[in-house]
């Protein structure tokens, strides 16, 4: 049961409303991923119009507190996990740091010709093999990222048998070979899932991902690796903070 309004305070009552379904969240009595009561059973449970419950909820949406889903109902949404980005500390040292449960899988590694897109932010001619590096990063045992990254085979040979699941790709191209960033430069938009993605994160192909590029270049302005990384949105959330 829900805490009576109070219909003689000064605080409206639609205020009230949002203030008890932030506590049972918050409590823990509708858990991440719960579909919460009605509109109709809110309204019966509260005592006020349909209209108010639904001015409510859709301000929680509004928040990204609840979500809805079509023919469904209402859901508490998943807290998202707040990152950096990779340029200041890699991603899974933050996650771990943070506490979660995190896993690497290596989806795939191999030599390959770039494309015209991969050569031209590498700045390197069809000449020269890459290596392509696929890991799909999970959090108690949910997919979050997929990090996809191209280092040319001259300036790392042997890269093909490091072990990048279980060392930071960075402290692999600085350790072994000498590649210490300098410079990086980023881009993040938001995309739509390809198929591939889709399946690796546990997605629908199409829905709403975010892609940050890294183009990563050494002091002595040699570009050593270029990356995609794709988070899912509703899993993930980068976090950027400058100062002046």
């Amino acid at each position: 049961m829900a805490k009576p309004l109070d219909r003689n305070s000064s605080i409206p009552l639609y205020v009230q409303i949002e203030q008890v379904i932030r506590q049972k969240i918050g409590d823990g009595e509708w858990r991440p991923g719960d579909r919460i009561p009605s509109e109709t059973a809110l309204n019966e449970m509260f005592g006020v119009s349909r209209m108010t419950v639904r001015g409510v909820l859709n301000s929680l949406v509004d928040d990204g507190v609840l979500y809805r889903v079509p023919g469904k109902g209402t859901f508490v949404t998943e807290e998202k996990i707040a990152t950096r980005s990779p340029a200041y500390q890699g991603i899974r040292e933050q996650l771990e740091e943070q506490g979660f449960a995190t896993v690497t899988e290596l989806v795939g590694l191999r030599t390959m010709i770039p494309t015209e897109s991969v050569r031209r932010r590498l700045g390197v001619d069809r000449s020269v093999p890459v290596y392509e590096i696929l890991r799909r990063r999970l959090v108690n045992g949910v997919p979050v990222s997929l990090h996809r990254s191209f280092v040319p085979v001259r300036l790392a040979p042997g890269l093909d048998r490091d072990d990048v699941v279980g060392e930071q790709l960075c402290v692999i191209l600085d350790k072994q070979y000498g590649l210490r960033a300098a410079r990086t430069s980023e881009q993040l938009e938001a995309v739509a899932a390809t198929s591939e993605e889709a399946e690796l994160l546990e997605v629908a192909e199409r829905d709403p991902i975010l892609m940050l590029e890294d183009i990563i270049t050494d002091q002595k302005g040699t570009v050593f690796e270029y990356s995609k990384i794709c988070f899912r949105g509703d899993r993930m959330k980068l976090h950027f903070e400058y100062q002046s």
